[in-house]
């Protein structure tokens, strides 16, 4: 279940009309503070983010499944079934709640270190390709706080 002010915060960028991956972004930002402050691990920063994108969907933020060709299928069923999730009210049982818990905790930390986002982040852009890149820091550099 999300915190609280997780929510909160998705729900303030819906009404400031961002996009849906900016509202999944406060998710898996929460997800990576619980593997830093060790409430879980998680086996790679990839899993963070799927566990992040995960509630989010079953929280009813509107997330389309991955395309066909970027991931596999069983990923693409289980956000589907993510985006089911989030119309139904019902609770995942205890024992499956607890197990899923319990493997998790046996995992490490380092998934959320400064260090592996930043290695997930350049491999991500490195697939994107260099004029992806280039656009993006474009970007950030035009849109960078000025301080004069």
């Amino acid at each position: 279940m999300p915190e609280k002010q997780t929510l909160e915060r998705a729900r303030k960028r819906k009404r400031e009309g961002k996009s849906a991956s900016t509202q999944a972004g406060e998710f898996v930002r929460e997800e990576m503070h619980h593997v830093r402050e060790g409430k879980h691990g998680a086996r790679s920063p990839e899993q963070a983010i799927a566990i992040g994108l995960s509630k989010a969907r079953r929280a009813g933020v509107k997330l389309p499944p991955p395309n066909k060709g970027t991931t596999s299928t069983e990923t693409r069923e289980n956000a589907k079934r993510d985006l089911r999730k989030s119309r139904s009210r019902s609770r995942p049982a205890n024992r499956r709640a607890n197990a899923t818990k319990a493997a998790l905790k046996k995992e490490g930390h380092s998934a959320a270190s400064r260090s592996a986002l930043s290695r997930h982040s350049r491999a991500a852009a490195r697939r994107r390709g260099h004029r992806n890149l280039s656009a993006s820091a474009r970007k950030a550099a035009r849109t960078r706080a000025r301080t004069t």
